[in-house]
């Protein structure tokens, strides 16, 4: 048991809860209320630079429903915006940015903006670390039971956005000039790993408790890339924290991954690694060390849908693992459409022994 006692802590620290900790990737965001009446007032990089909203943001999950995590509201582009490049949500089509797409492009960002640019960021996790260990409730959660989550996007996630210039369901560019230009392709991905891991050790000490690095497109490369981009940027990564923040659990989730998932969990060195909505939780964790805490996996429609399936597969998720260290969350973020009222009964749901 750690020193704070908090749930979501002893987890990640390899500690197996029952009933296990609770918290729901997207869980601050556009299927609450209160979260669309404050979207109308700022634009989504305002939002995540302006540490009085994303406080706000960030808390009212945790008001509503009690997770036992707070995650940080923020987005994994705020490092390449940080780093210079141009970035601009429009509605509809989601994030645009200036292409990266040659070692002189790269050349014109700059590692060293970082810093002084997320600085609203990290103002923003010391306000939430001292409400989340202050003596108040923070609505029906407990105090101090919160854990305070800090993230980044990974290497190779953030590399598709910048190299792209916007989402996309296969990346093509993305992976062609991984191979046609390696060179550059490389360099890209180790300035990204540096960064990344400088970002998170600063989330640290504003006042994260634990880190999660999301890989969302980890799934589209073969295995001998999959090892080159996602493996070996994730293990430097969490060399790095290991290194000046001993102690602080890090979360991987290398989405998508399928059988690449167990190379993931077994050499990485994250603390914890979370299964995505198509993963077999029960398998996988046969063929990984027990002190590998999981996290995951409801699907995200389960919770749109709701109702008595819901509450079935999320019960039998709960208890298939049962007597190893697991973080109960969903495999992809909350559907914006989804009733808040189905997220409140499925927090209830696992809670409920």
């Amino acid at each position: 048991m750690t020193e704070t006692g908090k749930p979501l802590l002893r987890a990640l620290a390899g500690e197996a809860i029952w009933p296990p900790p609770v918290w729901l990737m997207r869980q601050a965001g556009r299927f609450l209320p209160e979260f669309r009446a404050l979207r109308e007032k700022a634009d989504f990089i305002t939002r995540c630079m302006t540490p009085d909203m994303a406080t706000e943001i960030t808390l009212q999950p945790i008001r509503r429903f009690g997770m036992d995590g707070a995650i940080l509201f923020s987005d994994i582009l705020i490092l390449p915006w940080a780093m210079g490049q141009s970035l601009e949500f429009i509605h509809g089509r989601g994030p645009v940015l200036e292409p990266v797409r040659s070692l002189r492009d790269l050349e014109r960002l700059d590692v060293g903006r970082v810093k002084g640019a997320t600085r609203p960021v990290m103002e923003t996790l010391r306000r939430l670390r001292g409400i989340v260990d202050g003596p108040e409730p923070i609505g029906v959660a407990r105090p101090g039971q919160v854990t305070l989550i800090g993230f980044a996007g990974a290497p190779f996630t953030v590399a598709c956005y910048m190299v792209e210039g916007h989402g996309s369901r296969e990346f093509d560019v993305t992976r062609g000039l991984a191979y046609s230009d390696p060179e550059f392709f490389d360099c890209l991905i180790d300035t990204l790993t540096t960064a990344t891991a400088d970002m998170l050790c600063d989330q640290i000490v504003a006042g994260a408790e634990a880190v999660m690095l999301f890989d969302s497109w980890a799934g589209l490369l073969p295995p001998s890339q999959f090892r080159r981009h996602v493996i070996a940027p994730a293990q430097r990564i969490v060399r790095i924290i290991n290194e000046r923040h001993p102690g602080v659990p890090i979360i991987g989730f290398p989405r998508l991954a399928g059988i690449m998932a167990v190379e993931y969990g077994r050499q990485t060195g994250v603390n914890a690694m979370a299964l995505d909505t198509g993963a077999d939780m029960k398998a996988i964790a046969a063929q990984l060390p027990s002190t590998l805490t999981l996290q995951g996996n409801l699907d995200p429609l389960r919770v749109l849908a709701g109702g008595e399936g819901m509450r079935a597969e999320a019960r039998a998720i709960r208890d298939a693992m049962k007597g190893r260290p697991h973080v109960f969350n969903l495999g992809h973020g909350v559907v914006p459409a989804t009733p808040p009222e189905h997220v409140g009964d499925l927090i209830s749901t696992i809670r409920d022994i």
